[in-house]
């Protein structure tokens, strides 16, 4: 039953919601919701959670609604999740969903949670920059969607510099080797995410940000948000013959070998940064001498040497560099309704105030020594 208004307490207008969640690898749950103000407070007043999962026995159905009942619309992922496992009887079976997804449904039904439809999306090709601008302009760019200055966007990188992107917990001396960089007269620039060190020569490499708002995976682990924001480029890998899967947490691998990583910064205002480098045609015996990779990393990995830990894209698709990037951007427009976009002059007047500003410093490079 929906909760009683209490004596006195006056309602306001009753509003419909509705949200889907497909769970991935399972069955689809709706939450039809009605919510009005209760003692001065919106609340979920009636909830319908259905779909083409199995649940045994039906009355479990009914507890699942009524521990949506009463709920503040603001309720987080994890509250609307643990009301709903609380309030399954103990011989319930849920097959298909589970009370995370239904949490999913019913912020999604509140507009707390979006789909990928829920976005105009935008793709920005990629523009020959140096690499501290780059790496600035993932923050000037997430800032942006924070503020709602843009929609949601894929940016694709292009640099003409010899480069290394350490991430923004590495320590600079544990990860570089000083007299390599300078021997091969490589840039290095720490970014704003977590993650490992990227050895990113012009041409060798592909790499790409999207800028979101979090309400795109919430309720998600990190490590769930990583292959669900990454999925387009699965697709697309596919599309060119090459079998790329998620070892977790964020690398990107083939049968033969690692291809790429990830990395993920959120900030606040509610708009995140993921992004990702592949290897093109990576340089294996310069990067280990750039790059301090320890033994311990690589027995992780599963592997003895750096060199033999990499599988470029070159080799497993034989396609020009270029020809992969508009072959991505292809498939991103194609399942997500994406529109190219370009680089506004304010936007990269930010950037390169920023990167003057923090990311060419030392005192931000070296706040890890």
């Amino acid at each position: 039953m929906p909760p009683q208004t209490p004596a006195g307490a006056a309602r306001g207008d009753a509003r419909s919601h509705h949200g889907e969640y497909k769970v991935p690898g399972g069955k689809l749950v709706i939450a039809d919701l009605r919510t009005d103000d209760v003692a001065g407070e919106r609340r979920i007043v009636s909830a319908s959670v259905n779909g083409d999962f199995f649940l045994e026995p039906d009355e479990a159905l009914q507890d699942i609604n009524g521990a949506l009942e009463g709920l503040p619309v603001h309720a987080p992922h994890g509250a609307v999740r643990d009301a709903v496992s609380t309030a399954v009887r103990p011989e319930a079976v849920m097959f298909g969903f589970d009370p995370a997804s239904v949490a999913v449904a019913v912020r999604r039904a509140l507009g707390h949670a979006t789909t990928w439809a829920d976005h105009a999306w935008e793709v920005i090709p990629p523009l020959a920059l140096p690499i501290a601008v780059q790496v600035a302009l993932d923050e000037v760019l997430t800032r942006e969607v924070a503020r709602g200055l843009r929609p949601p966007t894929l940016r694709l990188w292009d640099w003409d510099e010899p480069s290394v992107v350490i991430g923004s917990f590495q320590s600079l001396r544990n990860e570089v080797d000083p007299d390599g960089a300078d021997r091969h007269g490589v840039t290095v620039v720490r970014r704003i995410s977590g993650g490992g060190a990227m050895f990113m020569e012009s041409g060798n490499a592909i790499t790409y940000s999207l800028y979101l708002p979090v309400s795109l995976v919430d309720g998600m682990s990190f490590a769930d948000s990583y292959p669900f924001l990454d999925a387009w480029v699965m697709e697309s890998l596919a599309g060119l013959g090459v079998e790329a899967f998620y070892k977790p947490l964020n690398d990107i691998a083939t049968p033969h070998g690692k291809i790429g990583g990830a990395a993920q910064k959120r900030l606040a205002g509610g708009a995140m940064l993921h992004h990702v480098t592949m290897s093109y045609d990576i340089d294996a015996d310069k990067m280990v001498q750039v790059l301090r990779i320890g033994r311990e990393k690589l027995s992780d990995k599963g592997t003895a040497s750096a060199a033999k830990r990499v599988d470029p894209l070159k080799r497993q698709t034989g396609m020009r560099r270029g020809d992969i990037i508009e072959a991505m951007i292809a498939t991103f427009e194609a399942r997500y309704g994406a529109r190219r976009s370009t680089l506004s002059p304010g936007t990269l007047a930010d950037a390169e105030a920023l990167a003057e500003s923090k990311f060419r410093t030392t005192e931000w490079l070296h706040r890890v020594p």
